[in-house]
């Protein structure tokens, strides 16, 4: 499965009867080949290529009468039955062995490739991809770039390099500082090694009772997963769910799973029948004043190396209504309670899509009664056909609706009578987007919420996602702002059409304005004024480091 191969045609010269070859490119070789050339000029070639050209020592006594590069690739969906499984973390070891051998998806070939060696490939029509046949014009799978960056030293061809902002300053308290106010984290921009902190601290603090964290996706070196491991050497009592079905990562995440349950922690896997892809991390601390919890929320993963790529935002918070609802929430995960109702917290599959509606529905009322309507939401995907429906139906009572979805949006937006309030932009630029964010004009109280979820169908009915609202009014009127920031990008924005295409709107007459450059802008500013003594109290806001980031992605991770 997706292994890069080399299909040939050979022909037995003695009986001039054509047979099928396949040549594996070997994995464990670097994929670019350095050739010798000067000191002023760098040439690679590719491993295949090479290969290629020496073909013929392989099959000696034979002709090659074609030769083409083919890379399958085959269903990893893995099929469990959770209810009936005695050991789900070995029912999915199982299940992974069999990955490889699922039905076939996508064939991509090298341009030009005959009809008799695709059909050879393909087994005479028994392994017919669902998804067809793509033939490449240049390599097949491109991720050997990772690579070229590292061989290769032209920084001029690179972003400029930057360094995260840290938001918490040398030898300050972590648990003081949340204490203080409610705290926002907006990745890249503020650095991921805050949350590192927080948990490391934990780990160490001898007042922390306890530890509660769900993990999803972690990176290849996880200091989270380090820091919940001396927690539990320390005597601290640590719960951690390990989502094993988080797709590409469950042998990455069996591993960290063992490693937990070894060192002492109380590893559980979910519920039945439900990925959990919520963010949270609870802290229960004895405080003078009593028994205090700290909780971090987020829309991304606790994963230190994507956090240098994507764009996500975490909350901080020892609000004691969200620390009950995340202790509530986590009762639910580790036994059979299923909650009536929560404070603040709104949870799939039980309350988020009503959530949503009733949001959405309020809008809809406020500009009939000819009040300020305003919506405005940052998402991944929006698939959902119910709450696409309901949009389509705040646009016809007029209520302004602007989207920013980078991935899979399924509304289309400017159509006559129908969505002619909508606007839809992507934004695909130097970090991933994939903070989740949602504005609600709310007659004036300006309603503004962070969640792990898209608005997906599996997400809404299938998964346990969280959405959490923003209450302190700075760090509300910051994230405001960065919607604003997006909403006047113009360099790197692309916008829907009624007709599905995407199309770029043209600046005149004026610099064209990026948003994540000038988020980055905003970020140096901040970190310059927290680095000076006479400064007020920091802010949150800031970060970087890509190129190192990048080459750990490349060795560590999978996106």
């Amino acid at each position: 499965n997706k292994s890069l191969n080399i299909g040939l045609i050979v022909r037995n010269t003695d009986e001039e009867e054509d047979v099928f070859a396949t040549v594996a490119v070997p994995e464990v070789l670097p994929r670019l080949v350095r050739l010798p050339t000067g000191a002023d000029k760098q040439e690679f070639i590719l491993l295949e290529d090479v290969i290629k050209l020496h073909m013929d020592i392989l099959f000696n006594g034979y002709d090659i009468v074609d030769m083409k590069a083919y890379r399958i690739t085959r269903n990893a969906d893995l099929d469990i039955d959770e209810e009936g499984a005695e050991d789900l973390l070995k029912e999915i070891e199982e299940s992974l062995k069999m990955r490889k051998w699922g039905n076939v998806v996508r064939i991509e070939a090298e341009e030009g490739i005959s009809h008799e060696l695709l059909q050879m490939i393909t087994q005479d029509g028994e392994d017919e991809p669902l998804g067809g046949v793509y033939e490449i014009a240049g390599p097949i799978d491109y991720t050997f770039l990772f690579k070229l960056i590292q061989l290769v030293k032209k920084p001029e061809l690179l972003y400029p390099s930057h360094q995260p902002h840290q938001p918490l300053q040398d030898g300050e308290d972590v648990f003081t500082w949340i204490r203080h106010q409610d705290r926002l984290l907006h990745h890249p921009f503020d650095s991921f090694d805050t949350v590192v902190q927080l948990v490391r601290a934990a780990a160490q603090d001898q007042d922390v009772l306890a530890i509660k964290q769900t993990l999803y996706r972690v990176s290849g070196n996880s200091p989270i997963i380090e820091a919940l491991i001396a927690a539990a050497e320390n005597k601290k009592q640590v719960t951690v769910l390990v989502e094993l079905k988080a797709r590409f990562d469950e042998e990455n995440n069996i591993h960290w799973a063992k490693r937990l349950e070894q060192a002492g922690c109380h590893v559980i896997y979910g519920l039945i029948g439900l990925k959990t892809h919520l963010k949270t991390l609870l802290i229960v601390r004895r405080e003078e004043d009593g028994i205090r919890r700290y909780v971090h929320l987020g829309t991304g993963n606790y994963n230190d190396v994507t956090a240098k790529l994507y764009t996500d935002m975490g909350l901080l918070t020892v609000n004691p209504q969200i620390g009950s609802d995340a202790s509530v929430l986590f009762n639910m995960l580790s036994g059979f309670t299923v909650p009536s109702s929560l404070n603040q917290l709104s949870v799939a599959p039980l309350f988020l899509r009503h959530k949503l509606e009733q949001y959405i529905e309020y809008e809809i009322e406020a500009a009939r009664k000819g009040r300020k309507a305003h919506i405005i939401l940052k998402m991944n995907a929006l698939v959902d056909e119910k709450l696409i429906s309901l949009l389509y139906k705040a646009s016809k009572a007029s209520v302004r609706i602007e989207l920013i979805v980078r991935g899979v949006c399924c509304l289309r937006p400017g159509v006559p009578n129908m969505s002619e309030n909508i606007t839809v932009r992507s934004i695909v630029g130097r970090f991933l987007e994939h903070t989740r964010i949602f504005y609600f004009e709310h007659g004036g109280k300006n309603k503004v919420l962070l969640s792990s979820a898209d608005w997906m169908p599996r997400n809404l009915d299938r998964r346990v996602e969280a959405m959490f609202p923003i209450e302190h009014s700075e760090l509300k009127q910051q994230i405001i702002q960065i919607l604003q920031c997006y909403l006047s990008d113009q360099a790197k924005s692309r916008f829907l059409q009624p007709d599905g295409t995407y199309r770029k709107k043209a600046a005149k007459g004026m610099q064209k304005m990026h948003a994540q450059e000038q988020l980055l802008k905003r970020a140096g500013d901040r970190a310059e004024k927290s680095m000076s003594p006479a400064t007020l109290p920091f802010q949150p806001r800031t970060h970087s480091t890509d190129e190192q980031a990048m080459n750990e992605v490349a060795a560590t991770s999978q996106f």
